[in-house]
């Protein structure tokens, strides 16, 4: 139980997004008599917070550096309307339309990352100029008028589902996709193959690892979830196009910011750049990569944005850098650059769904919606403050020092450096 206790309070901030985002469901669920649950409605809460969803993936990369992009929704609205152009208007090959556009946003990242990492400009101030030019050229091209409609291949990106080549599964009175159950199961096995691993790797190199009864309980609770997500899409149409898409995103971002070379330098920028530039990380380049990486996920997301509504509109995108930002604080990364995961962005962005989505049910108006989400982030971020505050002794004042949220004000070493 001790260990069971310590475990907890080093995750505490991982561990405690995802209780609430259950406790959420489970809140909601019983106020709507279970509309929450119904199939329909959980795949149409994929949709609606698929793009979200995509911007926070590579919203956690500037938030791991220590910034943030403000542009992001601008350059849906514009990448989406230069999709309408070339598809719409030009009768381009959809596919050739889709590889230009997301070309396209890596040109705008990378013009950003330029000035941000080579120009020495501050990142809030260049995506800041670009949500407000993108914005404007988003409504220069578009004439003030919606464009539509796309061509039925490009709608499949955000409305598409996967076939089930097994035909499907009846079960008494109720078709089941079997498809997805096998896809759920796959998942299910190579996650549990991947835990036994990476404990076994542990073990090799003597790194200090959880209780036995508590690594088997949070790998059945995973394997659960997986599966009953799988059995409730199953019930309706299966996965949809933008679930596979997302979940590819989910699993190489992952992997780049936990598995590789390039991932560490990114949470070394963000944890301490001077040191990490004396280490010989290249900071430069590194926070380029970041920005370009956020110009093609937010023209992925303007295209699943366009697809969804069938219709390129200069109004898109309002607002989604907001959610995006929202859902990686939510999820856990800190304020300050360095600490944060992808799993915790999609987490803090499905949390913000469920949100949206049963207070819609319920009923409760677009103004407390807005509130209410308002006060949820203002929480958010709280909790990273008090947990820093934890984690560096700021309820103590007996070693020299006063800590107030985590910053320890040392009087005598700033004594001696005023000398």
């Amino acid at each position: 139980m001790n260990a069971l206790l310590v475990i907890l309070k080093k995750n505490f901030r991982y561990y405690g997004m995802i209780v609430a985002l259950v406790a959420a469901m489970i809140f909601f669920g019983v106020l709507t008599d279970g509309v929450l649950f119904r199939p329909v409605n959980l795949t149409n809460l994929v949709l609606q917070n698929s793009y979200v969803l995509i911007l926070a993936v590579g919203m956690m990369l500037c938030i791991l550096t220590g910034n943030i992009d403000l542009s992001v929704g601008s350059v849906v609205a514009f990448v989406g309307a230069v999709s309408a152009m070339m598809m719409v208007r030009a009768n381009m090959n959809p596919f050739l339309a889709m590889f230009l556009s997301l070309l396209i946003g890596g040109i705008i990242g990378a013009w950003q990352g330029l000035c941000i990492a080579y120009f020495r400009m501050p990142a809030f101030i260049v995506t800041l100029a670009g949500m407000l030019a993108f914005r404007g050229l988003a409504q220069v091209i578009l004439k003030g008028q919606s464009y539509g409609p796309f061509p039925r291949v490009f709608q499949s990106l955000s409305s598409g589902y996967i076939a089930d080549p097994f035909g499907g599964a009846r079960l008494g009175s109720v078709e089941l996709h079997v498809l997805t159950l096998l896809i759920g199961a796959a998942l299910s096995a190579l996650i549990a193959v991947g835990q036994a691993r990476e404990r076994k790797r542990q073990r090799r190199y003597d790194f200090e690892l959880s209780p036995r009864g508590v690594w088997i309980a949070k790998l059945v609770f995973l394997i659960a979830v997986i599966m009953t997500f799988s059995i409730v899409f199953a019930l309706y149409r299966g996965v949809p196009n933008i679930l596979a898409l997302l979940g590819c995103l989910i699993v190489l971002y992952h992997f780049v910011t936990t598995k590789t070379v390039q991932g560490r330098h990114i949470y070394a920028l963000g944890g301490n750049a001077k040191a990490a530039k004396l280490s010989g990380i290249k900071t430069e380049r590194v926070m380029f990569w970041v920005y370009a990486n956020m110009g093609v996920i937010a023209a992925l997301a303007g295209m699943v944005f366009a697809a969804r509504l069938n219709v390129a509109t200069p109004k898109a995108g309002q607002n989604f850098e907001l959610d995006a930002i929202a859902a990686c604080y939510i999820g856990g990364a800190s304020t300050t650059g360095g600490v944060g995961t992808i799993i915790g962005a999609i987490v803090g962005g499905l949390f913000m769904g469920v949100l949206n989505n049963g207070m819609s049910i319920l009923g409760v108006s677009i103004d407390w919606q807005q509130a209410i989400k308002g006060f949820v982030l203002l929480a958010a971020v709280g909790f990273d403050l008090y947990s820093k505050m934890r984690a560096s002794g700021g309820d103590s004042l007996s070693k020299g020092g006063l800590s107030i949220f985590g910053l320890r004000l040392d009087f005598l070493k700033r004594r001696e450096a005023l000398r």
